[in-house]
């Protein structure tokens, strides 16, 4: 019967890791299906959660200055658990980080965005 490191699984677990000769951790790669995912739009996120949980829901917010005068319609939820989430925000600031030294910064400040016919 051969040795579990001489025959790795073809699809490990997402957390899985392999050793190398050095001892030295290796993360596998995991492969997905997204052929049934859905694509949506999002421009608001409101985050709430419980002990265990947290919960993100995503919608179009058609009113994107000042406050809306109508509700925001979510239409995806994400529920997930504080240690993904933790991962996740790795990877979203790692993405980030890259988008913004091969484009610039990203002001988030909508106001600080918008040009008005005064400054042009």
């Amino acid at each position: 019967m051969a040795d579990k490191q001489d025959s790795p699984e073809k699809n490990p677990p997402a957390d899985e890791t392999t050793k190398e000769e050095e001892g030295q951790p290796q993360r596998t790669r995991v492969e997905i299906n997204d052929k049934k995912a859905i694509c949506t739009y999002a421009n608001f996120c409101r985050v709430t959660g419980t002990p265990e949980e947290l919960i993100l829901d995503f919608g179009l917010n058609s009113q994107p200055y000042g406050v809306p005068t109508e509700p925001v319609e979510v239409k995806q939820r994400v529920v997930t658990n504080y240690f993904t989430a933790k991962r996740m925000l790795q990877a979203l600031h790692l993405s980030v980080q890259r988008h913004e030294q091969a484009f610039g910064v990203l002001e988030t400040d909508v106001q600080k965005r918008v040009v008005t016919k005064a400054q042009v």
